[in-house]
């Protein structure tokens, strides 16, 4: 299965053709949340309609929690909260954020996540491919500001668990880290013509996971 992940278009989707162009045919499109830039939710269509790929998709914390709604009326699929099994791989969603210093729109506590994760895992067998589509990142992968580690402890309960993260929220922390068996993917800022192209590959028992940073020289509008 071939993945093109995106994070962080924040209302900007100027840069997307262009990223699906280099990406060359995908078949499914994963979407790590601040779809818009506080709004509008209905902002979400025009970046929705850019895809012929199955969709799937979660809220940021600039996102105001009433997209989600957006989202399931829409040709996506609304992953927050929620496990779904496609072509074999099982995908776990889980939007939003751990709470910011900024009071942003949709923030959420560490007991809550904790909570959801645990009861989405039960959906998930041994032998699955499984793949975590989160806005936030695990505390202690990709998730630096300056020198603070900023991520969400509750889903450090993924790593060595799943075999792919995707993720966004911290925008200067692009790129891919290694957790055990676990591959962790921040594909960049959207807006900025950043994206990541992720094979997945199960052979036997063994689940191969090949990623590319991928970017736009295109300026950005």
């Amino acid at each position: 299965m071939r993945l093109f992940a995106i994070a962080d278009p924040h209302g900007n989707y100027s840069k997307i053709e262009d990223l699906l162009k280099i990406a060359g045919n995908v078949d499914l499109v994963l979407i790590a949340g601040d779809i818009t830039n506080f709004g509008p939710d209905e902002k979400a269509l025009d970046l929705f309609n850019k895809f012929s790929s199955k969709i799937l998709a979660v809220p940021g914390n600039c996102d105001h929690e009433s997209i989600i709604k957006v989202i399931e009326e829409s040709k996506a699929t609304n992953l927050h909260k929620r496990s779904v099994s496609v072509d074999g791989i099982r995908f776990i969603g889980m939007g939003g954020s751990n709470p910011t210093p900024f009071c942003t729109p949709f923030e959420i506590q560490e007991c809550d996540f904790e909570e959801n994760v645990n009861r989405m895992m039960e959906d998930v067998n041994a032998d699955e491919a499984l793949v975590a589509l989160t806005h936030t990142p695990p505390f202690g992968v990709l998730d630096t500001v300056g020198d603070v580690h900023v991520g969400c402890k509750a889903l450090n309960v993924f790593l060595g668990k799943a075999d792919l993260i995707v993720c966004g929220h911290i925008h200067e922390a692009r790129g891919i880290e290694k957790s055990g068996r676990t591959t962790i993917v921040n594909p960049g800022m959207a807006a900025l013509g950043f994206a990541a192209v992720i094979d997945i590959k199960i052979e036997k028992k063994t689940h191969i996971i090949n990623v590319e940073l991928i970017k736009s020289d295109r300026e950005v509008i």
